[in-house]
Parts: structure tokens; sequence; C-alpha cells
């Protein structure tokens, strides 16, 4: 029940936080016609912060409660600063992110067996991009990120019950990763 509380209250104090910034700078809405294609939205939003600079965040979530036999659950919001080498919104940038995740999936160290992971995590790390106006209301913003994933999780068979690991509560690991990219479809409003 207080997570719930606290659930409203975050999102209710991020809707006043996105409106406010709309209300009186250049904002885009966006989404990733790429992973779209795969049945796996991601929607954002991008707000000027400076003379190069924008703040972008989006949200990115697999329903999938099956592919290959195995769980493809997950969600992540990725609050990012991008840097713009020449003006915002056009030409090259540079981000920093991060953000949290929630899953249950197969990680790729375990595809090919009958093991998948349920948990929570958190995301730091970078973007490189290049944005491409295509007219005064649209953008192509091609983008490719990643960075250091630490995640707190259970590990689970697919085909029988019970935890494949043995850690007491929830088992950790971080590690490296390629876990952003796309073209995103902007349109300024």
């Amino acid at each position: 029940m207080a997570v719930n509380i606290s659930m409203k209250k975050l999102s209710f104090s991020l809707f006043i936080f996105l409106f406010s910034i709309t209300i009186q700078s250049q904002t885009y809405i966006k989404f990733n016609g790429l992973s779209a294609l795969v049945g796996v939205p991601q929607v954002g939003i991008e707000t000027s912060i400076g003379v190069k600079s924008t703040l972008s965040i989006d949200i990115f979530a697999s329903f999938w409660k099956s592919f290959d036999g195995k769980p493809m659950q997950a969600i992540m919001l990725t609050p990012e600063y991008r840097y713009y080498f020449k003006e915002k919104y056009k030409g090259l940038y540079l981000g920093a992110h991060t953000g949290p995740d929630a899953y249950k999936l197969q990680k790729w160290n375990y595809w090919g067996t009958n093991k998948y992971e349920k948990g929570l995590g958190y995301r730091i790390g970078a973007t490189i991009g290049y944005q491409k106006k295509l007219s005064d209301k649209l953008t192509l913003d091609a983008f490719i990120g990643g960075g250091w994933h630490q995640g707190f999780y259970k590990g689970y068979y697919t085909d029988q019950p019970g935890r494949y690991e043995s850690a007491t509560k929830y088992n950790k690991s971080g590690e490296w990763l390629p876990y952003r990219g796309g073209v995103m479809i902007s349109y300024k409003l």
C-alpha cells in the first residue's frame, strides 16, 4: 500500500515537472521506430535546458510473455542529459544517463538453457547519437548506448518449480552491456 502511494506521488511529481518544462521551451515527443517493428515500444520526451543541452526522458517496455519459450518482459526508465556539438536537436550529440529497470527475462549468458531471471536493477551509461531535421516539426534521432548495469534478481527454471541459484534473498550481478539503440521519430510540440 505504501509503495503504491509513493508511486502515485512520484508519477504526479514527474507529470508536473514535465508539464512545466514543455510550457517554457522547445520540446519534442519521440517514438522509436526500430523497436516498434519487433513489438517493443519506446516513447520519450526531449526538451531544451540550454543553448546546446537538452534533457531526454524515455521509457522502454517489452511485454512479451514468452519469446522462444522464455519470458521477455522488461521496463526501463532513462532520464538523460544530452550535449550537442553544433546546436540542440541538430547533429552529433553525447548523452549521460542513469535509470531504474525491472525485468523477467533470460539474460544473455543463459541463452540456450532452461533458466531465467526476475528482478530489479539500475543503469549508468552513455549514449552517442545523431539528429537530422526533416522539417520544422519532424526530426530523426539515431542513437546507441550502454554502460554498467547492476541487477538484483532471483533465478528460476522455465520448466520446473524453484530457483536455480542458492542466494538467500537476491542474487546480484553487475556487467557492462549495450542496452539502448534505435531511431526515434521526433515531433516538435
